[in-house]
């Protein structure tokens, strides 16, 4: 897949997450298989840019190219400076959010929120457009609701004022992340623009990409929630629809190796304190679903230092290790635990 000049190394693509996709968890997903990373979305008001969030949002020292950055606003102007700005720091990809439900961001008109005015949206795009001299994707949903879904005609904007690549979730802004995700729509989208797009939501398994690419036809699929303690999705969905087969599951060794990994490479980037806190998130979602992990995942909230989690969680492993070389994962952890 190419977005503009850029050509990926395949179609899988990591979502933007916000406390989600920082530069460990981006870096990780392309060694496990991913072929690009959206980064988390970064404000476009510059009185922000030199906070350490922003900062910190925007950092991808190291990271394996391309580099995306996401931006969010409502003004065009502004929006059109926070490309420049970050172009200027090193991204390749400005990507427009016009895709999180997320309240706080739809209650300042950003986000999902901007779908509900098309004209405003034709200004954003031109603006950013205009702006820089990198591609520029778009990010968005099927629509403001259900009564409203407009993704057609956004779509249609987004070609005629030059975005490269456009990424769609298979909800409204108002379905938030419940029920099922369409794919009728995306279907629709792929049929009447030409720029590449990328189908999103509830892409959780090899057999689930291959579907979501054959009916919808898109060039990519975006993955996000399935990638949270399971990086080497990636590889695993890249393997199936390259052979049909499937990769064997990861050994409990690999596993404990990626995760102490993950978080040497939080604490680095966050510092001990609060790497230590951002890593209780990670570490829940890597053993979810494990045996006796809900009494481990209870424990691990009240580890306050980087030695004692990293203590806790080579004595979880040594346990599964002690029981069985490859990950079990059981229906009722709570029931177990219990």
């Amino acid at each position: 897949m190419k977005i503009g000049p850029i050509q990926l190394r395949n179609n899988l693509i990591v979502a933007p997450m916000a406390g989600v996709t920082d530069r460990p968890f981006r870096s990780l997903c392309k060694a496990m298989g991913a072929g690009m990373a959206v980064s988390e979305m970064v404000a476009s008001n510059s009185l922000l840019w030199g906070s350490e969030k922003t900062i910190r949002r925007g950092n991808h020292e190291g990271e394996v190219e391309p580099k995306v950055i996401q931006i969010a606003g409502a003004d065009p102007g502004m929006m059109a400076e926070a490309a420049k700005y970050n172009v200027d720091s090193g991204a390749h990809i400005i990507d427009i959010n016009m895709g999180c439900p997320a309240k706080k961001i739809c209650n300042v008109y950003a986000g999902s929120a901007l779908l509900q005015d098309e004209p405003l949206v034709a200004r954003i795009i031109d603006a950013v457009v205009k702006a820089v001299q990198v591609p520029v994707t778009l990010k968005i949903r099927t629509g403001w609701n259900k009564d409203n879904r407009n993704a057609l005609r956004i779509a249609r904007i987004a070609e005629d004022h030059g975005i490269q690549a456009l990424a769609m979730h298979g909800r409204t802004r108002a379905c938030m992340y419940t029920g099922d995700a369409e794919y009728d729509t995306i279907r629709a989208v792929k049929q009447s623009v030409s720029i590449p797009v990328v189908a999103n939501g509830d892409v959780t398994t090899p057999e689930k990409a291959k579907f979501v690419l054959e009916y919808t036809g898109a060039d990519a699929v975006m993955i996000g929630r399935a990638a949270q303690g399971r990086p080497w999705i990636f590889r695993e969905i890249q393997y199936f629809l390259e052979t049909g087969a499937h990769l064997p599951p990861p050994t409990v060794a690999e596993i404990r190796e990626v995760l102490v990994g993950h978080l040497h490479d939080l604490y680095s980037f966050y510092g001990y304190e609060r790497g230590t806190r951002v890593a209780r998130k990670h570490i829940s979602w890597y053993t979810k679903g494990l045996k006796n992990s809900a009494v481990f995942r209870a424990r691990m909230n009240t580890l306050e230092s980087s030695e004692l989690q990293l203590a806790a969680v080579a004595s979880f492993f040594g346990e599964l290790t002690a029981h069985s070389a490859r990950l079990e994962y059981v229906e009722d952890e709570v029931a177990l635990a219990a």
